[in-house]
């Protein structure tokens, strides 16, 4: 997967106070890199640039794959489909009986697929997954912002999910479970290569999970 990438965001170059520190993390990032993700100096995303610190090493910083766009909404696409279908069936059946024609069931059906897959970008575009050597942090919503955002330290459980639809284009959901926790409080939802990003996340829990 090149550095460019959509399902990837390049994390910027932080200040380490430590040498040793920027060695254990550069290994990491050496992992990162065999998923797409590229070291480099362009800014942190708005979207986490107030949520990160100076001094925070950057591991992983990604969104959902591109095609949780559509997979995210294919279900509401679907149902969508067969109710345009059945209104453009009842104007071709009973054209003296109802108010619109095929052509405007039609119409209305695309408009709405159209809104659907709007909002559905809108929650990919406002999804940013973040792995540091601190924390780990998930900031997703449209009109209300939720943000999870917990130290590496806390994390008692992480698994990876993969549904039908993700393993056929190759995507998977970590979920992460705190100490105390019955369930899994987190998700970072269709990412590509799941099992790689859930291998560099285990290494930074056991990295740097017990150092602060």
């Amino acid at each position: 997967m090149r550095p460019d990438h959509p399902d990837f965001l390049t994390p910027p170059r932080v200040h380490m106070r430590h040498t040793s520190c920027h060695r254990e993390a550069g290994e990491l990032l050496v992992a990162g890199d065999a998923v797409g993700e590229a070291v480099g100096e362009r800014p942190v995303p708005t979207a986490v640039a107030g949520i990160l610190r100076d001094d925070e090493i950057i591991i992983l910083l990604l969104r959902p794959s591109p095609l949780f766009v559509v997979l995210g909404a294919v279900h509401s696409i679907l149902f969508i489909i067969i109710v345009t279908m059945i209104l453009a069936y009842l104007a071709q059946t009973f054209p003296g009986a109802v108010r619109w024609t095929d052509a405007q069931a039609f119409t209305l059906g695309f408009v709405l697929m159209a809104i659907r897959l709007i909002w559905q970008g809108l929650d990919w575009w406002g999804r940013v997954y973040v792995l540091t050597d601190r924390r780990v942090i998930r900031r997703a919503g449209i009109l209300r912002i939720a943000v999870f955002d917990t130290p590496l330290r806390n994390i008692q459980h992480t698994s990876v999910f993969v549904r039908v639809r993700e393993r056929v284009f190759g995507l998977g959901t970590i979920g992460f479970a705190t100490a105390g926790s019955d369930s899994y409080e987190a998700f970072w939802v269709m990412i590509s290569r799941p099992f790689v990003v859930h291998k560099i996340i285990l290494d930074a829990i056991r990295r740097y999970g017990g150092a602060r």
